[in-house]
């Protein structure tokens, strides 16, 4: 099993570097930023067109002693804003095909969510249909939006023999496993499952290891990431919008999100939020999770992405790391 890091929150170093600090940290693994949400720092332009450009890229893995197991290129490809949905679909397309060319066989996205109706200008997660209006939504983003694009990127994955992992994300089309098998089913689909990330699982009261034993190969990646449920989800539960507030666009620290849209401030009081590995769920818990990861594929990437917001870049990494190679008898 190789256990590592998605290098966007080492996105202030050049790669090198930051592949020096995976490797420092003991680990063996990077996920690599390829479009969507967030810039592609770590990604040359020209990989696609010179093979020379290719070797230089992969001799700096092999130079630090550490595998690019896979391509991370998370959006919303069904956005029917299409300075957003029209670039995020393109990104995914075209990872799968700068994945091959590097030999890399995994490209880790989301789902997407597409509006309401045809002509609506923005996306609307629909996830409880009680009442019949919300069915013909549901219709309408699955039948007409999703399962038409994915057709198309599993046609592409199939043909690079790329397999896509779907992180099941709150907000998406696909966010539990059971919107996961029906995406695959009614596509299809080969060559794409799922990315199991648990703390999106965590909060939506999903246990991850039970996940992992029901989709089995359908687990192609999976994240190192973990949420604390905070005593606020006794009264709110956590489904919960109170205390998300909307950041001014050029303020510092602002994270632009793909067209006119910003990553919102998360609240004071929340209900969950995602912390470093082992502060949520405890050593013996991770060791579990591995184990049935394992189970489905021993040679599984397990990449930490960090977006614990009270630990620093670095400190944050060393205490997942610490945590995940204790997990694995490392």
């Amino acid at each position: 099993m190789k256990l590592g890091v998605y290098t966007a929150v080492l996105h202030d170093k050049p790669l090198p570097e930051a592949l020096r600090v995976i490797r420092g940290l003991g680990l063996e693994s990077a996920e690599i930023n390829s479009g969507g949400f967030v810039a592609e720092p770590h990604l040359p332009g020209d990989l696609l067109t010179s093979e020379t450009a290719r070797q230089e890229y992969l001799g700096e893995f092999e130079a630090a002693g550490v595998t690019l197991t896979a391509l991370n290129c998370n959006g919303n490809p069904l956005d029917p804003n299409p300075e957003r949905g029209g670039k995020h679909s393109a990104d995914i397309l075209r990872s799968i095909e700068v994945a091959a060319a590097l030999g890399v066989k995994r490209v880790v996205t989301m789902s997407g969510t597409p509006g309401t109706e045809a002509g609506a200008t923005k996306p609307a997660w629909n996830v409880l249909p009680w009442d019949s209006a919300y069915l013909d939504v549901r219709d309408y983003q699955w039948n007409e939006v999703a399962i038409p694009f994915w057709r198309t990127v599993q046609e592409r994955a199939a043909h690079f023999d790329v397999k896509v992992a779907l992180e099941m994300h709150p907000g998406n089309v696909v966010y539990n496993p059971a919107t996961l098998e029906r995406l695959v089913t009614e596509t299809g689909a080969t060559h794409i499952g799922a990315e199991l990330d648990p703390s999106h699982l965590f909060w939506q009261g999903i246990e991850p290891v039970d996940a992992v034993d029901h989709l089995g190969p359908l687990v192609f990646n999976a994240a190192a990431k973990d949420t604390r449920i905070n005593p606020a989800t006794r009264v709110n539960g956590v489904l919960n919008d109170v205390g998300f507030t909307r950041p001014e666009p050029g303020a510092a620290g602002v994270t632009r999100m793909g067209g006119p849209y910003v990553l919102s401030r998360w609240p004071e009081l929340s209900s969950w939020d995602f912390v470093a590995v082992g502060r949520g769920h405890d050593v013996d818990w991770w060791s579990r999770f591995l184990d049935a990861l394992e189970r489905v594929d021993p040679d599984m990437a397990v990449n930490i992405e960090h977006e614990d917001a009270e630990l620093g870049q670095l400190e944050g990494l060393e205490s997942a790391a610490k945590v995940l190679l204790a997990a694995a008898g490392r």
